[in-house]
């Protein structure tokens, strides 16, 4: 295992303290208290909907886990427990392709969508500086010209890390900020162009279809082999955040998950229901307040740490 490796694993065993500590480790009390019948699989629904991995990630878990029963005719319950680990890893596993997520064409364009209070704008300078420290040419475009304060706020992390916002006065059209954030980003031959978007408020169809629009014009500039979309979601938030992901999704194809708070939450079971409700997987996670607290996320490292040992 590289030092990089330990490290983030490390990193997910600490950020995900609270849901070991308060859901998993409630698992451990099928070793003492269940035989294999009705109640058990009871208790085992009762903990994962508890942890915020939602009722279809549930249903879907508890048919595979007495499938296995079934197929390998298990006797023991530490045995299921083994099982639930091994499904929630392969659930988990739609991540396996996006260890380049910020390095797969160059340049690119990187829209960064949420609502407001998901930790959008702190997320975006954290993925601005993991591409500094890549080598990258960063370029920050402040489309968010609706929330007071939301251009400053990109403005001085920009001016923390080195990296120049392109932006416009408050109430702009932030199709225009992303077309000027572009054309700036051409002649200065940046690599990776991250532009913060308006916290949409899934209520507000219009903001909506400007969310698309501003996707068109990425598109128009000729970036839409190399545009992603990452959806940054509050793991605390819970399924009110999978509700309110599920607008985004529908107004632009998103191709990730930014999950942060994940160390304010015992509901880590998130990151399944983003998988299996949203058929997203989630690419980086926040492991701490400060910039450079981020980790791309892995399937293995996530129910290692969350199943102890």
């Amino acid at each position: 295992m590289t030092e990089e490796h330990q490290e983030n694993k490390f990193n997910l065993s600490k950020v995900l303290t609270k849901t070991r500590l308060e859901w998993f480790d409630r698992i451990g009390s099928l070793f003492k208290s269940y035989e294999i019948d009705d109640d058990l699989w009871d208790y085992l629904e009762e903990v994962l909907i508890s942890s915020d991995i939602g009722v279809d990630a549930t249903y879907l878990l508890l048919d595979r886990l007495k499938s296995g029963v079934r197929d390998k005719q298990v006797t023991q319950v530490g045995q299921i427990v083994k099982l639930l680990k091994n499904e929630i890893s392969n659930i988990l596993k739609i991540e396996d392709s996006t260890s380049e997520f910020l390095g797969e064409n160059s340049p690119m364009a990187l829209l960064v969508v949420g609502v407001n209070g998901a930790g959008k704008t702190t997320s975006i300078a954290k993925l601005a500086k993991l591409c500094t420290e890549n080598g990258k040419k960063v370029l920050l475009g402040a489309a968010d010209t609706y929330r007071a304060g939301a251009i400053e706020q990109l403005q001085i992390w920009g001016k923390r890390l080195g990296i120049d916002v392109i932006s416009h006065e408050p109430g702009a059209d932030p199709g225009s900020v992303a077309f000027d954030t572009l054309q700036a980003a051409s002649a200065r031959r940046s690599d990776v162009v991250i532009i913060d978007t308006a916290g949409r408020l899934h209520t507000k169809v219009n903001l909506m279809e400007e969310l698309k629009k501003i996707q068109r014009v990425v598109s128009n500039q000729g970036y839409a082999q190399s545009q992603r979309v990452l959806l940054v979601l509050d793991a605390t938030t819970g399924q009110n955040g999978i509700f309110q992901a599920r607008s985004f999704i529908d107004a632009v194809n998103c191709d990730g998950v930014f999950l942060t708070k994940l160390d304010g939450t015992a509901k880590g079971g998130i990151a399944v229901a983003v998988a299996v409700d949203l058929k997203l997987p989630v690419i980086y996670i926040g492991t701490g307040e400060k910039v450079g607290d981020i980790a791309l996320f892995n399937h293995n490292e996530f129910t290692e740490s969350v199943f102890g040992a």
